[in-house]
């Protein structure tokens, strides 16, 4: 995988101690990903963090490592030159990074996968909104309930295009999650994601049509127990109308009939 073209680096100071405000990263260890130049990078370890880097660009790696040699040689820095949506670092505590745009939601729920104690990650502004739009709102979506089920989020703070460069197009959104066990029951998370999936695939349509839609992954008979197993208002309800509970309950009267 070659490195994201849609890359836009930290370089205002004051934007990465506004950022490490968020968390006291001294004397733990902490996932970087994407470190570009290093401006955060050597915030982190300026607050006594040990720090865990991971970036696929290989110019940028060679940059970083003779930039923060020193730090490398007395272990306050391991880089590692990986691709971070599918590489396995070693054990860490928080994670902070500057995301690339298209590759946010693939990183973020691999991080989910992978378990963290707390992570400050900027983003897309529109993504963070959309991550954050609370169940039951119309702005609801796909990346709302997942990234809710598995963490408590929260918006931070905005960034101004200025404080990177190259200045992208959109502002960016300072996002702080917290994972914790899903709040309802899910007895299958695979399928659970794919319910989510499905219906908000078909957003316009109601629980009922979108549950049909589902194609192979249920035969007809399946099909018809799962949607004599839940209620009316559940089944004329859109996607967006519905709250964390009754996803679960959805996905469990699926699994549970299967």
């Amino acid at each position: 995988m070659s490195a994201p073209k849609d890359q836009h680096f930290l370089v205002d100071p004051r934007t990465v101690e506004r950022i490490l405000s968020l968390l006291d990263v001294s004397d733990h260890t902490v996932l970087e990903i994407g470190p570009g130049t290093g401006i955060l990078t050597r915030g982190l370890l300026n607050h006594g963090a040990e720090v865990i880097a991971v970036e696929l660009d290989h110019h940028l790696c060679t940059t970083l490592a003779l930039r923060f040699g020193p730090e490398i040689d007395k272990g306050q820095l391991l880089l590692i030159e990986s691709d971070a949506t599918c590489c396995n670092p070693p054990p860490f505590e928080y994670v902070v990074a500057n995301l690339p745009y298209s590759i946010s939601s693939k990183i973020t729920f691999r991080l989910l996968d992978i378990g963290f104690t707390e992570a400050v990650l900027m983003y897309q502004k529109e993504f963070a909104e959309r991550m954050v739009a609370r169940p039951g709102t119309a702005a609801c979506g796909r990346l709302s309930i997942m990234a809710q089920t598995y963490a408590d989020v929260e918006a931070c703070f905005d960034i101004s295009p200025r404080a990177f460069n190259p200045m992208p197009m959109v502002r960016s959104t300072v996002v702080r999650l917290i994972p914790h066990e899903p709040r309802f029951f899910i007895t299958d998370r695979k399928f659970y994601s794919d319910v989510v999936r499905v219906l908000f695939s078909h957003r316009r349509k109601t629980v009922r049509n979108g549950l049909k839609s589902f194609g192979g992954s249920l035969d007809h008979r399946q099909l018809e127990r799962i949607l004599g197993a839940l209620s009316a208002d559940i089944l004329s309800s859109r996607p967006e109308e519905l709250q964390l509970e009754d996803f679960a309950v959805i996905a469990n009267a699926g699994t549970e009939q299967g």
